[in-house]
């Protein structure tokens, strides 16, 4: 059975029909070629599918597309703004806080999250606001640096 959403992606407004049993993730990689969410354990485990719902970090692998409608859906592609990196994906280049990249835009959709809601966490926040997503590669020490130097300009 299909059914027609309305929602908000990355700033468009959009009509689609999506199937019942269609997650927010098969949805935004199959329907819309936006790979940049990564499916990783499918379970909401590992954070990797992280995009924003109304502001809010989900795990687009346990969302139903049919959820999204009336909602604004912001995920890794739509961050960039005018075709240049935000101040927080460069961060990450910055301080090496991308090693395969797996993790990369889950963490950087957490980090939008946290840095949107509180412009000048602690490292004790940001490691909690980042809590959930996992990162095999760079122990997370760089990922923190990365966002905390983020905040750090917004104090200036």
């Amino acid at each position: 059975m299909k059914y027609e959403i309305n929602f908000i992606l990355n700033g468009e407004a959009v009509n689609h029909s999506v199937d019942a049993n269609s997650t927010l993730l098969n949805m935004l990689r199959e329907d819309f070629d936006l790979t940049g969410s990564k499916e990783g354990c499918g379970a909401g485990e590992c954070g990797a599918c992280t995009v924003l719902m109304d502001g809010d970090a989900v795990n687009a692998c346990l969302v139903l597309a049919v959820e999204v409608d009336g909602y604004e859906i912001l995920t890794i592609e739509g961050v960039s703004i005018n075709g240049a990196l935000d101040p927080l994906q460069e961060a990450f280049v910055e301080h090496a806080a991308i090693q395969c990249g797996y993790c990369t835009p889950g963490m950087v959709m957490k980090g939008k999250e946290l840095l949107d809601n509180n412009p000048h966490p602690t490292a004790k926040q940001i490691k909690e606001g980042i809590s959930g997503n996992l990162c095999r590669c760079t122990g997370y020490k760089k990922i923190v640096e990365a966002i905390q130097s983020v905040a750090d300009q917004n104090k200036e």
